[in-house]
C-alpha cells in the first residue's frame, strides 16, 4: 500500500544543517555518487490503519505511520537515476536518531502465534525459542523458565540454547512489552530426548512351580520411554498365551514350569535419538519342580490402572493379566475379560483378552472398568474371579466462551468489567495478569473476580491503563486472552517537573519528570533542539528512567544548560524545564610533601587546590587527626593558598599533617609527615682513606758512585723527601750504562739510615759507565739522578788474538799475534817464551813493548818440536797465555776432523762427549769445538756452536754443558790449531737429554674477584721450550691460602699445559687470599710465581643476631645500623600479629634470620573502610548490597553501620542501621524509584568507628553494563621513556555506578592486547601506565566495570612512541632534588616484616628471598638488589680461527634487560654430535664482547651459547650458534698391529686416528731395518690413498732383520706417527693380584697348539716389565703356539694367565734354497766338470795344449785380480730427507730387484768404506698387497727377475770375500742399499724389552735375499 507523502527538508554540508526552501531540492546530478548532505525531513502523510511502521533505509530509527507525522534526521545522499530524476535517500551513516513521534493510535503488544504445548529435542542440539509478537515499536522481550527469570527485557525476541542437556527441560514462556503494556505468552514444555544406562549387576529371581513369574524390566533413565524387547538366552520373547508383556514392559510368565528357568534381559531403544542399550541378565529360578502339581485358582497378577485421557486422543489402552493352573483332566490357562460394569466392553480386546483398547474416546466412554479372570473346568463349566476396577476419566482442555475486546476504553472513576468466561473438563481455573504481573485479588479491593471468571475494576485511575490477560487452565491444558485497557479523556500532565540543580563534575544528576495522563504520556528530554532521551533515542550518559526522569551519569562541565521534559499522548502535550549547573570538582593538586627540618627552623607545608571559580573553599589542617587552631598558636600561620607555615619547629611538631579542603564542589584531603632533626649531632668515627699512589717527583739526592774493583761500582745516596715520593717507597733502581747495554739493580729501601748504599757487579773491566739512581713506587719510576761517569779498575788482560807462525825455517820462525780482545786496562807490553816440547829447562823468555805484534824466534834446533807462548801485560800483571806447538822446519797444516764420537753421562743439561782426535796438522790442538744440531731430525739443519775447550790438546773427552732438558741433539766436533779449524766430524747418534723440572714460573699472574666464594686466576702458560719434559706431563699447580694465616694452604693441580686460567672455588666470603702458581712436569715442579693477592666479594652474613625481643609501641621509628642493637618498626599494620626475626645484611644481601622468631601484635585502632561493595539486586524501591570486611580491620570488628540517603539531600536526612559484625549484606527498603542514593558503610572496633566506604546506586530495574569510555588521550608532555599519562572521559554507567576501570596496552606493530591494570579507581579519569619500553610504539584502550558487568573496550588511542632512554620531552628540564646517598662500609642490621600469624600463609614462604619481578633496597643503602639479566646476549657470532680455536663475539643484552651492571659472561660450548659428553663452560669475568675458545678438536662442529651474569646470577642463554673448526693435522693412528708373520713378509694393519681433525686423504707407511743390513739401511715409504684400506701386505723382507714401521695419517698435512717394531712376537700383559708378597719376576710359557704340554720359554723377566719381545727363530717353524704369563713372588708361582691366541711360526724359503734345487745344481755342476776334464785330457798331449795351458795360467793370474781393480766406491745418492721423517721421494719396491753393478762394484763390497746410502735402480714392481702412491722411481730399462738363484749365491759375501782379504777394522760390505736410505743407527732400535704401549711385535729374519751384482754371472 502507498500514499503520497509530502516532505519538507533542509540540507546542509558537513559543518551543520542549513535551511533550504521547503520542498525544494538541489539540482540533479549526473552520477550516483555526486554529493552527500545532512538532511532533516519532516514527514506528513495520511494515517492508514493497516500500516504499522515506516522504516527509512539507512536510518537507525522508525516512526509510526499511523500517527501521520514524524521527523527523520540522518545523512542523505543524492542519486540520479535515468528516467526518474534525482532522489534523496538516507545514507547508512546516521547523524541523528528518530525522536519519538507523538502517539495517537499506538498498537498494544499481541502474539501472532502461540508456541506448541510440548516439543521434544535431542541432547546436544541447539534450541531456539521465538516470541512471535507484534505491536508498536519498540518491543522488549524477557524469557522465563519454570517461572524463573532467564533474561532481562531487551530487543531480542529469541532465546537460544546452543547445546541442550537434561537440565534445560521444563516450561518456557516469554513476556513482551512496549509502552502500551506487557503480555505473558502461553507456556511451552520442552522435553530433551536422552537415554541413560541400565543399572550394573546381575539380578536373581525365583518363583514356585506353577506360579506366575513377574519380571520387572530393569530401570533405565530415558525420555521418551524406550521401546523394550525381552530376550532369553539370546532369543527374542514374543507374547503368547503363557507370556505377557505389559504396557510398562514387565514380563509375566504364567504357570511357570522348569524349562522357564534361565537368564532374561531386555534391549531398550529410544525412538527419538536412536540409542540402544542392553540390560544385565536376570536369572530366573523355578522352585518346587519335583512336587505335586496342585491346581491354582485364578489370580489377577497385573490389575488394570486408572487412566486419564484428554479429549481428542486417538486411543487409550487398559490391561489385565491373570494366572491359574488346572489338573489333571483339562489343561488351560485363566482367561481375563475386561468390561464396563455389566455391559460388554466398548472397545477392542486383544493380546489374549489381556488388553482393552478404546478408539477415539469420548465423554460417554468415561466410567469404571472391571477385569474378570475365568478358568475353564470343562467344556460346560468354569471357575473364575472378578478383579479390581479401574476408572477412565476424560478431560477436555479449556475453551473460552466469552473473551474481551482487544481494546477496552473506560473513563476515569468508573467501573469496568473485562469479560472472560471459559469451559472445560474439569472446569478451568481463572487467573488475571496486568502487564505480565499476576493480580493479587485478595490484596486489591478495587479488583474482583466474578463467578464466570470476568474481572471487575472499580474506581479507574490512570495507572490502570495497560495490558490485561485472562488465563484459563486445567489438567488438559491452558488458554489465554488479552485486552488493552485505556483510561482515557486525560491530557498529559507533568505532576512533578524538573528542578534547577547543581552537581559536581563526575557526579550523577537526576532531573525529575513524573507525569499522568491517559493513555500514558510518552516522555522526551531535550536540551535546546537536541534530543537527549526518549522511548526510541538514548545518547551516551543520558538515560530515560521508568518514571520519566532523566539520569545524567556522569556529568561533565559541558552539560551546563536548560533541559526540557515533553510529555505527549493523544490528548496533547505538556512540558517543563529546569537549569543544570555543573561545578568543577575541588581537588588538591599540589599536596604537602614529607619533609625533614632542623630544630628551630621554619617548615612550610603547601596545599594547592583547583576548584570551580564560583565555589568557595575552606582549608582545614590537622595534626595526627586533631584540628590545628591557627589563631591560638602564634608559631603557625595559614596562607590564603592553603600553605601552612610552622616557625621555630621543635620535637613536638613531629607528626602527620593532613590538609582537608571543604567546599560545595567536593572535599579532598592529603597528608604528609614532618620530621624535626636536632641539628648537628656527634661526629661519626673517623675514616682514613688514602688517595691513589703516584710516582716520585724528585730523584734521590747526593748520589755518589765509585768503582771498587774491575767489575763493581758502589753507589751511595740520600732518599728523596717523603712528600715528593707520592706513595709507598718500594725501593731504588741503581743503573750503570754504557753505549751498548745497561745494568740495573733494585735496592730495597732502608728506612733506618739516612744514607743508602747499593752495588752493581758483573761490569766490564776498565770500562766507562754512566751511573744514576731513581726511586720508584708501585705506579712507576721517578726521575733519575744526574748521570755520573765512572770507570772500573784495571785487571789482567785476556789472551792475545790469532796466534800464528810464518817464515818457518830449520832454526827460526816468525810468531805473529793480535791485541787481546779484552785488554782490561792499558797494555804495557807482551811476554813471549819458547821451550822444547816437555823440556821446561830449555825455556827462553823475552818482554816486548806494547806496540810489538810479531817476533822472530831464532836459535832453534832443526826438526825439534817447540812450545811457544805469548801473553799480554797490564799494570795488574800478565794476562792469559796463548800457546802452540810447532816443529822447526815443518810448516803446520790444517788439522783433520775428530772421529769415533761417543756420548755418555746424558743428563738434563749436559753430556760427556768421547772422541778420537784427528790429524793435528803437525802442531798442537789449541781448541776443541763442539757443534750441535738441535731438535728432531728435519726440524733444523743448522749446526750451532754449543761448547769450546781451549788449551787442552790431549783431551779425549769433554763435558758439554748448557744444554736444554728433554731436547734432541746430534753432535759433531772440530779441532783448531794454529792454522785453522778442521772440517767437522761425522755426526754422532741423535740423543735426547733427560727431563728436568721447569726453570721458570708462569708469567703475568693476575687474580680477580669472581664471586663471593671464588677468585679468578690467570697466567701466561710456559713457552714450549721451557717445558723441560714431555708436553703431555706438563701442568700447573695453584697454591692459595688466607692472607691472615688462618686456615690451611690448599693446592690444586691442572693437567693441561696450555691452560691459562683457573677459578678457585669454595673460598670464604669477603676474605683476602694469597695465590701462587708453578709449572710442573713428570720430573718435578718449577719455581713458584710471585704472590698475588685478591679478595672475594661480600656476601650475606652467615648467621643471625641472637637474643631478639620485641615490644609493641607507637613511638616514631629510629634508624638502625651495624652498631644498633634495637630498632623501631614503623608503618606496620594495626592489630596484626607479627612474626619478627632480625638478620644482618651487607650490600650483597641478607644473612640468616635469627631463630626462633618472636610473636608480637601491634596495638589496635579504628578500622579501615569495608571493601568490595556491590549491589547484586536493585529494584525501584529496594536494593541489596554486599560487602567484605575491611582490608585493614586494625582490631576486632564489633559492628557495621549502614547509612543511606538521597544523593541530593544532606547527611542529616540519612537512614542509619547498625548491624552485627557477622553481617555481609543489607537490604534497604522503601526507597524512591528512579533515584540516586548514597550508601556509606563503616566498621567499628573498640577504638571507635573507622573510615567509611561510599557507593552510589540508582533505584531502577533498567540497569545495564556501562558504556565504554571515550577514546583515551595522552598529552605529549606526559610521554616518558617508560610511562605515559592516559586520560579518558567516562561513558554512561548503565544506571549502575562504575566500580573500577581496566587498562590494556598493545605494542605496535604486531603485539597482542595485554592487561596492564584491572584495578584503576572508579573515580579517576586518568592513569599512569608504567613498565613500558623506551622508544616503542603503543596503543591503549580502557573499559569500565559496574555491578552488571564489563563495558566494551573503548576505541584504541592514537599510536604513540615512548621516549628514548634518557630523552626528555620538549620543554622539560632537570627536576631539582638530586639525592646522593652513601652507605656505611660496615655491616648493618636489617629487619624484615611479614604479615600474618605463623602458619596462616599470610607471609612469604621463606626469609631472605626477594619478590620475583621486583628490586628491593636495604635500609640505609643506596644500592638496590635486582634480578638477573632477563635477556640473552645478542648477535652471537662464531668464527673459526684455527683448527683448535673459535673466535666468539656477541653484543650485550638490551640495557633494559641487564638489571644492573654486567659482570661477565659464561660461554657454553660443546661438540654438536656429543652434547652431553663434551659440554664445557668458560667464564669470562669481564664485560667484554668476545672470547677465544682454544684447545678444541680440529674439523669439528661446535655449538656455542652465551649467557650474561650480574651480581644476582646468570641470565638466560642465547640460542646456540654453530661453527666448525678448521682442518688440522690428524692425530696418530690409534693402533698398529702385525699379523700373518713369515720370515719375509708381514701384514701390517692399523686403526684410524681417534681425532681425524679433517677429511682423511690417506696414510704414509715407512719401514726400515732397525740395524743396517750389510752396512746399508733401506728406508721404504709407501703412500696409501684414501681412508681405506687400513692394512698392507709387506713382502720381500730380509730374514732375521728387525724392522721398524711408522704410520701417519694425512688431511691437508701429515700428523704425528705411531711406531711399531716387528721382529717376531711381542707379548703384553698387565699386573694382577700380587698375593702376600710383591711380584719379583715373570715367566712366559709356550706350547704347540696341538699339544697340551706347557714349557718355559722365557724366564727371569723383570717385575717392572709388562711386555716382552722375542724372535721367531727360537720357535719351530710352521708350528702354531699358545703363550701364557705367570707372575712369581717369594712364595712361588702364581696362577697362569689365560692363553693367548695361537701364533704360527711360519718361514717361507725361496725355491733355490730347497734341497731339490740344490741337488739339481750339484748334478749339473758335476756333469760340467766331467766334460771339462775330458776335454783337458784329450787336448793335453799336444803342444798347443802346453802353450794354451801357459796362457790360461797367465790369464787366470791376470784376470782374476781384475775383479779386484775397483778402487772407487759405489756411487751413492743420499736422498733421505731429514725433515721430520717426511720423504720427498716415493719408495722403491720393498724386495730387491734387478740391480746392475760394474766390476768395480765388487771391490766396493770389499773396501767397505761406509757410505751414507747407495743409489740403486730397480723395476717398479708391486710394493705390497695395498696400494702405493705414485712415487718416483728410476726404472730399469731391462728388468730382470726379482730374485734369481744367481742373485742368491752371488749376494752372499762368503763367495767373494775370499777373493780379497778385507781391510782390518772395517765391517763387511753392504750388499745393497736403496734410494731414500741412510746409514742405520743401531741405537735407534734396541731389542731389549720395554714397557711401550705401542702395539706390534718384533720380527727378525736370517740374512739373505740380496741384490745381484751385475756381471758376476760370467765369473760363475
Amino acid at each position: 500500500r502507498s500514499w503520497p507523502p509530502t516532505a519538507a527538508a533542509s540540507f546542509g554540508g558537513e559543518g551543520g544543517l542549513g535551511p533550504a526552501p521547503r520542498g525544494k531540492a538541489p539540482a540533479p546530478f549526473q552520477s550516483e555518487e555526486e554529493t552527500e548532505a545532512l538532511v532533516s525531513v519532516d514527514l506528513n502523510f495520511p494515517a492508514h490503519p493497516g500500516c504499522r511502521h515506516l522504516a527509512w533505509r539507512g536510518s537507525a530509527g522508525r516512526t509510526d505511520c499511523r500517527s501521520g507525522a514524524g521527523r527523520v534526521a540522518g545523512r542523505a545522499r543524492l542519486f540520479s537515476e535515468p528516467g526518474r530524476g534525482p532522489r534523496w535517500v538516507l545514507a547508512p551513516r546516521v547523524e541523528h536518531r528518530f525522536p519519538q513521534a507523538r502517539p495517537r493510535n499506538d498498537v498494544s503488544p499481541y502474539f501472532k502465534t502461540e508456541p506448541a504445548r510440548s516439543q521434544v529435542h535431542l541432547e546436544g542440539n541447539r534450541l531456539v525459542l521465538t516470541c512471535m509478537a507484534e505491536g508498536s515499536w519498540p518491543l522488549e522481550f524477557k524469557w522465563l523458565h519454570n517461572g524463573r527469570e532467564l533474561t532481562k527485557f531487551s530487543l531480542e525476541y529469541r532465546y537460544m540454547i546452543t547445546s541442550l542437556d537434561r537440565t534445560h527441560a521444563g516450561f518456557y514462556r516469554c513476556i513482551v512489552r512496549n509502552r502500551m503494556g506487557a503480555l505473558l505468552q502461553r507456556q511451552t514444555e520442552v522435553q530433551v530426548a536422552y537415554m541413560g544406562s541400565f543399572e550394573d549387576g546381575e539380578a536373581r529371581q525365583s518363583v514356585s512351580h506353577g506360579e506366575a513369574a513377574v519380571i520387572r524390566a530393569p530401570h533405565i533413565a530415558s525420555f521418551p520411554q524406550p521401546q523394550v524387547t525381552w530376550f532369553r538366552d539370546g532369543r527374542k520373547i514374543p507374547p503368547s498365551s503363557r507370556i505377557a508383556i505389559t504396557l510398562d514392559n514387565t514380563l509375566v510368565i504364567l504357570s511357570t514350569v522348569a524349562p522357564d528357568a534361565g537368564r532374561y534381559y531386555v534391549q531398550a531403544v529410544n525412538d527419538k535419538n536412536g540409542d540402544n542399550k542392553t540390560s544385565q541378565p536376570i536369572a530366573l529360578t523355578v522352585e518346587n519342580v519335583g512336587g505335586p502339581a496342585d491346581p491354582i485358582a485364578p489370580t489377577i497378577i497385573i490389575p488394570p490402572r486408572n487412566t486419564s485421557v484428554v479429549a481428542g486422543t486417538s486411543e487409550v489402552t487398559m490391561e489385565c493379566v491373570a494366572n491359574a493352573r488346572w489338573v489333571p483332566a483339562a489343561r488351560g490357562l485363566a482367561r481375563a475379560t475386561l468390561g464396563k460394569g455389566e455391559k460388554p466392553p466398548p472397545g477392542l480386546i486383544s493380546d489374549y483378552n489381556r488388553r482393552l483398547t478404546i478408539l477415539n474416546p469420548a465423554l460417554s466412554d468415561s466410567g469404571y472398568y472391571e477385569c474378570e479372570a475365568v478358568l475353564p473346568l470343562s467344556p460346560r463349566s468354569a471357575a473364575g474371579i472378578s478383579g479390581p476396577t479401574s476408572g477412565l476419566p476424560l478431560a477436555e482442555p479449556p475453551q473460552f466462551v466469552k473473551e474481551p475486546e482487544k481494546h477496552v476504553t473506560a473513563e476515569m472513576e468508573t467501573v469496568v468489567v473485562i469479560p472472560c468466561q471459559a469451559r472445560g473438563v474439569p472446569p478451568p481455573a481463572m487467573a488475571w495478569y496486568k502487564d505480565a504481573a499476576p493480580i493479587h485479588l485478595e490484596k486489591l479491593s478495587r479488583f474482583r473476580l466474578q463467578p464466570d471468571g470476568s474481572l471487575q475494576i472499580s474506581g479507574l485511575v490512570p495507572d490502570d491503563t495497560g495490558m490485561f490477560q485472562c488465563f484459563a487452565h486445567n489438567d488438559a491444558g491452558e488458554v489465554q486472552t488479552s485486552t488493552y485497557l485505556a483510561v482515557t479523556s486525560i491530557a498529559p500532565n507533568i505532576t512533578r517537573g524538573p528542578q534547577d540543580s547543581t552537581v559536581i563534575d563526575g557526579m550523577s544528576a537526576i532531573l525529575t519528570c513524573e507525569t499522568s495522563g491517559a493513555p500514558r504520556p510518552a516522555i522526551t528530554w531535550q536540551k535546546g533542539e537536541r534530543i537527549l532521551a526518549s522511548g526510541s533515542v538514548q545518547l551516551p550518559r543520558f538515560t530515560l528512567l521508568e518514571s520519566g526522569s532523566l539520569l545524567i551519569s556522569p556529568t561533565h562541565i559541558a552539560d551546563v544548560g536548560s533541559y526540557t521534559c515533553l510529555a505527549t499522548n493523544s490528548r496533547g502535550v505538556d512540558e517543563a524545564s529546569a537549569d543544570l549547573v555543573v561545578w568543577a570538582r575541588t581537588r588538591i593538586t599540589a599536596p604537602p610533601q614529607d619533609q625533614s627540618v632542623i630544630k628551630g627552623t621554619k617548615a612550610s607545608l603547601s596545599c594547592g587546590v583547583t576548584h570551580d571559580p564560583s565555589v568557595t573553599i575552606r582549608h582545614i589542617w590537622e595534626k595526627d587527626g586533631a584540628p590545628i587552631s591557627v589563631d591560638s598558636v602564634p608559631r603557625v600561620r595559614l596562607d590564603g593558598d592553603g600553605t601552612l607555615h610552622i616557625s621555630q619547629t621543635w620535637s613536638g611538631d613531629i607528626g602527620t599533617y593532613t590538609c582537608k579542603v571543604v567546599s560545595v564542589g567536593g572535599n579532598d584531603s592529603r597528608s604528609a609527615h614532618l620530621r624535626v632533626r636536632a641539628g648537628l649531632g656527634v661526629y661519626s668515627m673517623k675514616v682514613t682513606e688514602w688517595t691513589l699512589q703516584g710516582v716520585p717527583t724528585v730523584p734521590p739526592g747526593n748520589v755518589q758512585a765509585e768503582a771498587t774493583n774491575s767489575t763493581t761500582v758502589r753507589f751511595t745516596w740520600n732518599p728523596p723527601s717523603p712528600q715528593f715520593i707520592n706513595g709507598i717507597n718500594q725501593g731504588y733502581k741503581v743503573r750503570a750504562a754504557w753505549p751498548h747495554e745497561a745494568t740495573v739493580v733494585t735496592v730495597r729501601p732502608n728506612f733506618q739510615d739516612s744514607i743508602h748504599v747499593g752495588y752493581v757487579v758483573g761490569l766490564k773491566k776498565f770500562a766507562e759507565y754512566f751511573t744514576s739512581v731513581l726511586c720508584f713506587t708501585t705506579p712507576g719510576d721517578g726521575p733519575r739522578s744526574p748521570p755520573q761517569l765512572v770507570r772500573t779498575h784495571e785487571d789482567v788482560p785476556g789472551p792475545v788474538g790469532h796466534l800464528s807462525f810464518s817464515d818457518i825455517l830449520d832454526t827460526s820462525l816468525k810468531v805473529s799475534w793480535q791485541e787481546p780482545v779484552e785488554k782490561n786496562g792499558i797494555l804495557t807490553g807482551y811476554r813471549i817464551s819458547w821451550e822444547e816440547y816437555n823440556r821446561t829447562n830449555t825455556r827462553v823468555t823475552h818482554y816486548l813493548p806494547n806496540v810489538t805484534l810479531e817476533y822472530r824466534v831464532t836459535g832453534l834446533t832443526a826438526l825439534t818440536t817447540y812450545t811457544i807462548e805469548v801473553a799480554a801485560m797490564t799494570s795488574k800483571g800478565q794476562g792469559q797465555v796463548s800457546s802452540s806447538t810447532i816443529s822447526s822446519g815443518v810448516p803446520p797444516e790444517l788439522p783433520g776432523a775428530p772421529t769415533n764420537l761417543g756420548i755418555s753421562n746424558i743428563s738434563p743439561r749436559s753430556v760427556t762427549l768421547q772422541f778420537r782426535p784427528g790429524y793435528d796438522g803437525k802442531t798442537s790442538i789449541s781448541r776443541w769445538q763442539v757443534e750441535a744440531q738441535v731438535g728432531q731430525v728435519g726440524e733444523s739443519e743448522e749446526w750451532v756452536l754449543v761448547h769450546q775447550l781451549a788449551n787442552e790438546p790431549d783431551s779425549r773427552s769433554m763435558e758439554v754443558p748448557g744444554l736444554n732438558p728433554y731436547t734432541y741433539y746430534s753432535f759433531r766436533m772440530r779441532q783448531v790449531n794454529i792454522v785453522g779449524t778442521s772440517p767437522p766430524s761425522l755426526p754422532s747418534r741423535r740423543i735426547q737429554t733427560l727431563q728436568a723440572p721447569p726453570d721458570v714460573a708462569p708469567a703475568n699472574v693476575t687474580l680477580r674477584t669472581a664471586s663471593e666464594t671464588s677468585l679468578w686466576l690467570r697466567w701466561m702458560p710456559l713457552p714450549e721450550q721451557e717445558y723441560n719434559g714431555s708436553p703431555e706431563s706438563v701442568g700447573y699447580r695453584v697454591r692459595y691460602a688466607r692472607s691472615d694465616g688462618r686456615g690451611r694452604t690448599a693446592l690444586h693441580a691442572i693437567h693441561d699445559r696450555v691452560e691459562r686460567e683457573f677459578t678457585i672455588e669454595d673460598l670464604e666470603e669477603w676474605t683476602e687470599y694469597q695465590v701462587q702458581v708453578q709449572a710442573f712436569n713428570a720430573i718435578g715442579a718449577g719455581p713458584w710465581s710471585r704472590v698475588v693477592a685478591g679478595r672475594t666479594r661480600e656476601s650475606v652474613p652467615s648467621s643471625g643476631p641472637a637474643n631478639v625481643s620485641a615490644l609493641a609501641t607507637t613511638s616514631t621509628p629510629v634508624p638502625g645500623g651495624n652498631a644498633s642493637r634495637s630498632a623501631q618498626l614503623a608503618g606496620l599494620g594495626k592489630y596484626v600479629l607479627y612474626e619478627i626475626r632480625v638478620l644482618a645484611f651487607t650490600r650483597i644481601g641478607d644473612g640468616v634470620p635469627s631463630h626462633p622468631p618472636i610473636l608480637e601484635r601491634t596495638l589496635d585502632d579504628v578500622p579501615g573502610p569495608p571493601v568490595g561493595i556491590l549491589f547484586p539486586e536493585v529494584r525501584t524501591t529496594s536494593v541489596r548490597l554486599i560487602w567484605q570486611p575491611p582490608a585493614a580491620p586494625n582490631g576486632i570488628i564489633l559492628a557495621y553501620q549502614i547509612t543511606h540517603r538521597l544523593n541530593t539531600t544532606n547527611a542529616n536526612t540519612a537512614t542509619v542501621e547498625v548491624l552485627n559484625p557477622s553481617a555481609r549484606q543489607y537490604t534497604a527498603l522503601g526507597l524512591r524509584p528512579e533515584s540516586t542514593y548514597l550508601f556509606r558503610i563503616t566498621a567499628q572496633t573498640r577504638k571507635g568507628w573507622g573510615e567509611a566506604a561510599e557507593a552510589l546506586v540508582v533505584t531502577t530495574e533498567k540497569r545495564d553494563r556501562p558504556q565504554p569510555p571515550s577514546k583515551p588521550a595522552v598529552p605529549q608532555e606526559e610521554v616518558k621513556a617508560r610511562s605515559v599519562l592516559l586520560s579518558w572521559e567516562p561513558g554512561s554507567d548503565g544506571l549502575s555506578p562504575v566500580r573500577y576501570y581496566t587498562v590494556q596496552t598493545r605494542e605496535l606493530p604486531a603485539g597482542e592486547w595485554s592487561l596492564h591494570s584491572a584495578s584503576v579507581s572508579h573515580n579517576t579519569t586518568s592513569f599512569v601506565v608504567d613498565r613500558l619500553k623506551p622508544f616503542t610504539s603503543y596503543k591503549f584502550r580502557v573499559k569500565a566495570t559496574n555491578d552488571i558487568g564489563d563495558s566494551a573496550y573503548s576505541e584504541a588511542s592514537e599510536s604513540l612512541t615512548t621516549l628514548q632512554a634518557g630523552q626528555c620531552p620538549q620543554g622539560c628540564g632537570l627536576h631539582p632534588g638530586l639525592r646522593v646517598a652513601q652507605r656505611r662500609s660496615h655491616l648493618g642490621l636489617h629487619a624484615r616484616r611479614t604479615m600474618g600469624t605463623p602458619g596462616d600463609g599470610a607471609g612469604p614462604p621463606g626469609w631472605g628471598r626477594d619478590t620475583p619481578g621486583a628490586c628491593r633496597s636495604h635500609h640505609g643503602a643506596a644500592l638496590s638488589l635486582c634480578l638477573v639479566p632477563t635477556a640473552a646476549p645478542q648477535n652471537v657470532a662464531v668464527q673459526a680461527a684455527t683448527a683448535t680455536q673459535l673466535d666468539v663475539t656477541w653484543e650485550p643484552p638490551p640495557p633494559e634487560a641487564q638489571n644492573g651492571d654486567i659482570q661477565g659472561y659464561k660461554i657454553y660450548f660443546w661438540e654438536a654430535q656429543r652434547a652431553n659428553e663434551t659440554e664445557r663452560v668458560k667464564t669470562l669475568f669481564l664485560p667484554e664482547s668476545g672470547v677465544k675458545l682454544k684447545n678444541l678438536t680440529g674439523y669439528t662442529a661446535y655449538l656455542v651459547s652465551v649467557a650474561a651474569f650480574n651480581a644476582a646470577g646468570d641470565g638466560p642463554r642465547s640460542p646456540p650458534a654453530k661453527a666448525r673448526t678448521q682442518q688440522a693435522a690428524p692425530s696418530a693412528p690409534s693402533a698398529i698391529r702385525f699379523s700373518e708373520l713369515t720370515t719375509t713378509s708381514v701384514n701390517v694393519s692399523w686403526e684410524p686416528p681417534l681425532l681425524p681433525n679433517g677429511i682423511l686423504e690417506g696414510y704414509r707407511l715407512v719401514y726400515e731395518p732397525c740395524m743396517p743390513v750389510d752396512g746399508v739401511s733401506k728406508i721404504v715409504t709407501v703412500d696409501v690413498k684414501g681412508s681405506s684400506p687400513l692394512w698392507m701386505k709387506v713382502k720381500d723382507l730380509a730374514e732375521g732383520v728387525t724392522y721398524r714401521f711408522r704410520i701417519r695419517a694425512k688431511t691437508f698435512a701429515y700428523g704425528p706417527e705411531i711406531e711399531g717394531i716387528c721382529v717376531s712376537i711381542t707379548i703384553h700383559w698387565s699386573s694382577g693380584d700380587p698375593g702376600k708378597g710383591p711380584i719379583t719376576r715373570y715367566v712366559i710359557e709356550a706350547r704347540p697348539s696341538d699339544e697340551g704340554l706347557w714349557d718355559i720359554l722365557i724366564k727371569d723377566i723383570p717385575k717392572e716389565v709388562t711386555s716382552y719381545t722375542f724372535s721367531l727363530d727360537i720357535l719351530k717353524q710352521g708350528v702354531s703356539y699358545d703363550f701364557r704369563v705367570i707372575a712369581v713372588n717369594d712364595y712361588g708361582y702364581g696362577t697362569p694367565s689365560a692363553p693367548s691366541p695361537a701364533v704360527s711360526a711360519q718361514k717361507a724359503n725361496p725355491f733355490y734354497e730347497e734341497w731339490w734345487f740344490l741337488v739339481v745344481i750339484a748334478l749339473v755342476g758335476l756333469i760340467f766338470i766331467l766334460l771339462l776334464v775330458f776335454v783337458l785330457i784329450i787336448r793335453g798331449q799336444s803342444k798347443k795344449y802346453a802353450k794354451n795351458h801357459g796362457e790360461m795360467v797367465s790369464l787366470d793370474e791376470g784376470s782374476f785380480p781384475a775383479l779386484e781393480l775397483n778402487s772407487r766406491r759405489l756411487s751413492v745418492k743420499n736422498s733421505f730427507c731429514r725433515k721430520n721423517g717426511i720423504y720427498t721421494r716415493s719408495p722403491p719396491r720393498p724386495s730387491p730387484g734387478s740391480l746392475h753393478y760394474s766390476d768395480e762394484d765388487v771391490t766396493k763390497y770389499n773396501d767397505l768404506i761406509p757410505a751414507e746410502s747407495s743409489s740403486l735402480t730397480e723395476k717398479p714392481s708391486e710394493i705390497s698387497d695395498s696400494q702405493g702412491s705414485d712415487s718416483e722411481y728410476e726404472v730399469d730399462p731391462n728388468p730382470q727377475k726379482a730374485h734369481s738363484f744367481v742373485n742368491h749365491y752371488i749376494s752372499d759375501p762368503t763367495y767373494y770375500n775370499s777373493w780379497r782379504r778385507q781391510q782390518k777394522g772395517i765391517s763387511r760390505a753392504q750388499a745393497y742399499s736403496y734410494t731414500e736410505s741412510d746409514s742405520g743407527d743401531p741405537d735407534h732400535c734396541p731389542l731389549s724389552n720395554s714397557n711401550s704401549t705401542q702395539q706390534g711385535s718384533l720380527f727378525r729374519l736370517a740374512p739373505g735375499s740380496r741384490a745381484p751384482i751385475a756381471g758376476f754371472s760370467s765369473f760363475v
